[in-house]
């Protein structure tokens, strides 16, 4: 029958993504859905629920770097943000009747922003590396250690005696990254990663600890190490299939009792306050309007760790049990009210841009500050292969040239393979305004986003810029769309390596000897 029930959880979920909600919110659904008819929740179904808590957690903890979260802006804005969001939400709590412990808890939780919802849109708009994205990280990783410190208070059972050998695993990386080195095929990858995170669970669970605390720890073994996001990529896939269980269990505990919408409709008019406050704070440290506006739209729904760390909690008897599918209910509610603010937070942006930069501090924050081109001629926005690779080539004709990139990790890769590379959001109008582009012959445009791709063009022509703009696409019908932003001209490369290789088939009849394919011919002594 379980089977039956994901085959629910696909349609709905499929349902949600047609007008453009996260699947999670369809996956509730069916759950909800089902249990209206009376049905229950078996023993596989559990089993894909915890597992897909386990590979979250292992993908978490391999993206936990501490030089991301030691930081006193980051840590001043997670931090604070918890303990006042803790302190609206507990006398709410209190005041609908839970305990003080309980409402503590249930406080706690709410106070945490979606991890997965939030990955998602940095995802999609390629700016995991960017900025604001690196700040949001940073803050949900902070959420995230503290929703694991709530798992390990509400776990139950006294940890045994020998459960502090754990604090020996940190021996084991050198070991774990040597093994890495090895590893070659994707199918190694991804077994390895779940392998690793079963096994950090099944090691604390022995010890009498948290198993979910245990994924987490064995996902910081390999953080930090530059294969960890190819793991990461690789388990994603099966993390998420995984968490459908969850979403699906949650949903199955049913409807909550009408006193309960109350307090569920007093949660949701505090989202609100939730994205301001997360707002006022990032201008407190300093940050840019826009960076905090983008930061504090993407944290603006109720998180799935405030779903896992209820469920442990009820397990245990430290909440009660129907409070589970309330918090199930707030949270996908968030998610729908998050969906279409993240969609158009560029025009929202733009709409209150002048109201929003009112609140800034004077000031800039250390990687906004005024940036300049020299006297180079040519910009490449975008410095992934295809961008070194214009770089490179311009480089070689002596042409002066210089690269423009969102994320640092590949700016200092960039850097040291001798590459001007600066550091710059082409979507921000502000940063055009402190930058001289009379210089500029031509930007070339070469990421993988298509809506990023158009903005940024539009975010060109509307600052005034007046030269060539060529923007690199996959196909057609984005090339039009590329066009009417403004651009200049539009290179599909799959479209001219197809034309090529109908030019080199075509001469291969007339002389079919004539095509070079470049091999090396051994020497005699080499035969």
């Amino acid at each position: 029958m379980d089977i039956i029930w994901i085959g629910v959880a696909f349609l709905l979920g499929f349902a949600a993504s047609r007008i453009q909600l996260p699947p999670l919110v369809g996956y509730l659904a069916a759950g909800l859905t089902l249990a209206a008819f009376g049905y229950e929740g078996g023993e596989m179904l559990d089993e894909i629920a915890h597992l897909g808590v386990l590979f979250l957690l292992f993908t978490v903890g391999l993206h936990i770097r501490l030089k991301n979260i030691l930081r006193y802006d980051i840590l001043g804005i997670g931090l604070t943000h918890l303990i006042i969001s803790t302190a609206i939400f507990t006398p709410i709590s209190l005041y609908f009747g839970y305990g003080l412990e309980a409402a503590i808890i249930i406080s706690i939780t709410l106070g945490f922003s979606s991890t997965v919802l939030t990955a998602k849109n940095l995802e999609r708009r390629n700016e995991l590396g960017a900025l604001y994205g690196r700040a949001a990280i940073g803050i949900l990783i902070i959420q995230d250690l503290v929703a694991i410190g709530i798992i390990a208070y509400t776990g139950g059972g006294m940890p045994s005696i020998w459960g502090l050998s754990i604090l020996a695993l940190p021996i084991f990386r050198p070991l774990l990254i040597k093994f890495l080195g090895v590893i070659h095929d994707d199918e190694v990858w991804m077994l390895f990663g779940l392998a690793l995170a079963l096994g950090g669970a099944s090691l604390f669970e022995f010890f009498n600890l948290s198993g979910e605390l245990g994924a987490l720890a064995a996902g910081m073994l390999l953080a930090t190490d530059e294969r960890a996001d190819q793991i990461g990529k690789k388990m994603w896939g099966v993390k998420e299939a995984f968490l459908v269980g969850f979403f699906l269990d949650v949903g199955l505990t049913g409807f909550p009792s009408f006193s309960e919408y109350y307090f569920i409709a007093a949660v949701l008019l505090v989202l609100p306050i939730k994205s301001v406050l997360f707002y006022m704070l990032f201008m407190f440290f300093k940050f840019r309007a826009r960076t905090g506006f983008l930061a504090s739209v993407s944290l603006t729904a109720y998180s799935e760790f405030t779903l896992i760390a209820g469920v442990v909690a009820s397990a245990n008897g430290y909440i009660p049990e129907e409070t589970i599918v309330v918090l199930g209910l707030i949270t996908a509610i968030s998610y729908v009210i998050n969906a279409p603010i993240t969609i158009n937070e560029e025009k929202i942006w733009k709409r209150w841009q002048d109201f929003l930069l009112r609140f800034e501090r004077e000031g800039k924050h250390p990687e906004h500050e005024t940036i300049s081109l020299g006297s180079a001629q040519f910009l490449i926005v975008g410095m992934g292969n295809a961008g070194r690779a214009a770089y490179d080539k311009l480089k070689e004709q002596e042409k002066p040239v210089v690269g423009m990139d969102i994320d640092p990790d590949r700016i200092e890769r960039n850097l040291e393979a001798g590459r001007r590379v600066l550091y710059g959001d082409i979507q921000d109008s502000d940063l055009w305004t402190n930058i001289d582009l009379s210089n500029i012959k031509s930007v070339m445009i070469a990421m993988g986003n298509q809506s990023v791709k158009e903005n940024a063009t539009r975010t060109l022509r509307t600052a005034g810029f007046e030269g060539l703009i060529y923007v690199l696409t996959m196909r057609e019908e984005e090339a039009e769309v590329m066009q009417r932003a403004g651009a200049s001209a539009v290179s599909i490369p799959i479209k001219e390596a197809g034309e090529r290789l109908a030019e080199l088939s075509a001469d291969s009849d007339k002389n079919p000897t004539g095509i070079d394919l470049k091999v090396k011919k051994p020497k005699d002594n080499e035969q």
